[in-house]
């Protein structure tokens, strides 16, 4: 059923009478208001006077303030030119306006610069996509500072065997170290959002493990297709079957060597969780050493998930 046109008003554009603006929630423009919040963000970061901190969201400049009093320089983007106006007109004038650099655009598909700490209160839309993009980016940065949707955050701290547990979890705690921090109830924020939300603290792992990135969610993407069945039912799925047998003809190919006469992949993936001890696992019960033990018995074998 279609949006009434006044519904519709209210949902994308909501009258901030402090502020003078009207906010695009579609945008994800929900404004952090308590000063308390924010004071405990940025004491959370642990900044340096020599710092470079990234902030993503900045909005009308309430954290950026505050961090710029702090530190050698903030990066701040923003996606709303209206927003990047009124910032910079917060600092105009005073001795902050000459640490602050503004890139105006889509964080996604910006290349992120330099920067030691990352602070973030972004649209929650893009909030998986941009916990990758932060994670992969080089040089590594100490630590970041984001604030997601409740249950977005649960998922990113979620230890084997929680009902949140996913593919999310794993992914972010093989690269990061991930803490909860605070719970922020939905009346903090100007306008309040529909949901309640929660600050993290994330710390990429430095060295990273010395695996391919790619393969490695290759492989928990397939496991976790079918998380509460056993890791021998997801690898039964005729498309998981057919992709290993393709890359495994790739690899022999490359390697040149030949591919055995009569070689069966499902029997081969069969003996592979076998003698494992995989068969019978459940995606949802299996920590880090288990997914990096499958991994490294597969691979073994000439399986790839690239």
């Amino acid at each position: 059923m279609p949006k009434v046109k006044g519904e519709k008003k209210s949902r994308v554009h909501k009258e901030v009478q402090q502020q003078g603006l009207m906010f695009n929630t579609d945008l994800g423009q929900h404004i952090l208001k308590n000063p308390l919040i924010i004071q405990s963000m940025v004491d959370k970061a642990a900044l340096r006077s020599t710092d470079v901190v990234l902030e993503v969201g900045p909005g009308t400049g309430n954290m950026t303030v505050k961090l710029l009093e702090k530190v050698k320089k903030v990066i701040a983007c923003e996606v709303d030119p209206r927003m990047v106006a009124e910032l910079q007109k917060r600092v105009q004038g005073t001795p902050l306006q000459q640490k602050l650099q503004i890139i105006v655009g889509d964080v996604l598909k910006s290349e992120l610069p330099f920067f030691d700490v990352c602070v973030a209160n972004l649209p929650y839309q893009i909030s998986s996509p941009f916990v990758f993009k932060l994670l992969l980016h080089r040089p590594f940065f100490r630590c970041a500072i984001l604030m997601f949707q409740r249950e977005f955050a649960q998922r990113l701290v979620a230890p084997p065997g929680d009902k949140l547990y996913c593919r999310l979890s794993v992914n972010t705690q093989l690269l990061a170290r991930v803490d909860h921090i605070m719970k922020i109830g939905k009346n903090n924020f100007r306008p309040p959002p529909k949901v309640e939300s929660s600050v993290i603290r994330l710390e990429p792992r430095n060295p990273p493990p010395p695996i391919n990135f790619k393969e490695w969610d290759g492989l928990v993407r397939v496991v976790f297709v079918r998380k509460h069945k056993t890791v021998g039912a997801a690898f039964r799925l005729a498309t998981v079957t057919q992709m290993l047998e393709k890359n495994y003809t790739t690899w022999c190919s490359v390697n040149n060597k030949p591919v055995p006469e009569g070689f069966d992949v499902k029997q081969a993936v069969e003996q592979i969780l076998t003698n494992g001890g995989f068969m019978e696992k459940r995606a949802r019960h299996m920590d880090m050493d288990d997914f990096l033990g499958l991994l490294q018995a597969f691979n073994a074998e000439g399986f790839h998930f690239t």
